[in-house]
């Protein structure tokens, strides 16, 4: 399904730099330059695209300067169509190209806007009830992506932000690294995560990035394991564990693991008279979880849909069951994050990054 959405996503490059060449081509500079030699202005209005293009792949990635390229060509769309309104019903012609400049303008300031939302981050807050008699104040993050927005000392600073929210416990639900991830951040991050004094801990489940997809980076797998549990970090991998004889918090392999077991056998020893708390990065198991005695399912994986205006894209293909925030299924609690960071693009135009303190009461 990925492989649909990225060759879709390459098709549309191609004819939006098809479209971009022309539109540019409009301006006044390169009609100026061109005269009347029309190969000319598109040739210029190309080369102009491609050193954009490379210089965006240069300061940022290739990945990120095509999402700019996308944004670009909706931008001129739009405006296209609204100045061909306009031109309709005004029975005017424009000397200046209104298109371009108002297409410009408006994908800078989208862009700038998107790219603040993914490197501020914000605290979401979420009340949940339960018959049970518990507790509890949770802190969760998901997707940090190590060396993507920030590296070890930022990730520091954000848990520091967190420690003065005095939770009892920090759950992180998977991508707590990537590809990218250097391995001086790793190990300054599980220092920070180390040096919390929280009641309950901090208490880890893999993500789909955590084991690494391309080998590139200077410390593998089992280091990540080794730096998060010698700095006292739980890692769960399909365990669950009876905290304080209080409330069971149980980890879930990430459902692109082969191996990983199904709810039942999971949760098969856990005492459903106990709060338990279920780990999944990938938000894409609620009926099977919403069946089992699990009382909260956090999630991250989805980055809150990231872009506009694709944000829930996941859950009309059917891979993920929720995109972001709080839904209830029978008796079980499912929140999804939009992640403290991101993986490799820039921007979060549909949503923005954020940490999460969940308040659990019961009645007792």
């Amino acid at each position: 399904m990925w492989l649909i959405i990225a060759g879709c996503v390459l098709a549309a490059a191609i004819a939006g730099t098809v479209y971009m060449v022309v539109s540019i081509s409009k301006f006044g500079v390169f009609e100026a330059a061109a005269g009347d030699r029309k190969w000319l202005k598109m040739l210029l209005s190309f080369v102009t695209l491609a050193v954009a293009f490379a210089a965006a792949s240069y300061l940022m990635s290739v990945v990120n300067a095509i999402i700019i390229l996308l944004n670009e060509v909706l931008f001129f769309l739009s405006f296209g169509l609204i100045m061909r309104l306009v031109r309709h019903f005004s029975d005017k012609e424009f000397t200046v190209n209104w298109q371009g400049w108002l297409a410009l303008v408006a994908s800078a300031v989208y862009l700038a806007v998107g790219y603040y939302l993914l490197h501020r981050v914000w605290q979401k807050d979420y009340t949940i009830r339960t018959d049970k008699n518990i507790s509890l104040k949770i802190a969760m993050i998901a997707d940090s992506h190590l060396s993507t927005t920030f590296g070890g000392e930022g990730f520091a600073e954000h848990l520091r932000t967190i420690a003065a929210q005095n939770p009892d416990i920090l759950l992180i639900a998977g991508d707590f690294v990537d590809d990218s991830t250097k391995k001086a951040d790793l190990e300054k991050a599980c220092e920070a995560l180390g040096n919390l004094k929280l009641p309950y801990g901090v208490w880890y489940a893999y993500g789909n990035h955590d084991k690494g997809y391309y080998n590139s980076r200077d410390f593998s797998a089992s280091a990540l394991e080794y730096a998060l549990m010698s700095n006292g970090v739980h890692v769960l991998k399909d365990d669950c564990v009876l905290v304080d004889d209080r409330f069971y918090v149980a980890g879930r392999l990430d459902s692109s693991m082969k191996e990983r077991v199904d709810m039942d056998t999971l949760l098969s020893d856990a005492d459903s008279g106990k709060y338990i708390i279920v780990l999944d990065h990938q938000p894409n198991d609620y009926d099977n979880e919403a069946a089992s005695c699990a009382d909260l399912v956090l999630s991250g994986h989805t980055h809150g849909g990231q872009l506009f205006p694709i944000t829930y894209v996941g859950e009309w293909f059917n891979i993920n069951d929720r995109t972001y925030g709080h839904e209830k299924r029978g008796g079980t609690d499912f929140i999804v994050t939009s992640g403290i960071s991101d993986w490799e693009i820039l921007f979060k135009t549909g949503a923005k990054s954020e940490y999460v303190i969940i308040n659990v009461e019961g009645n007792g």
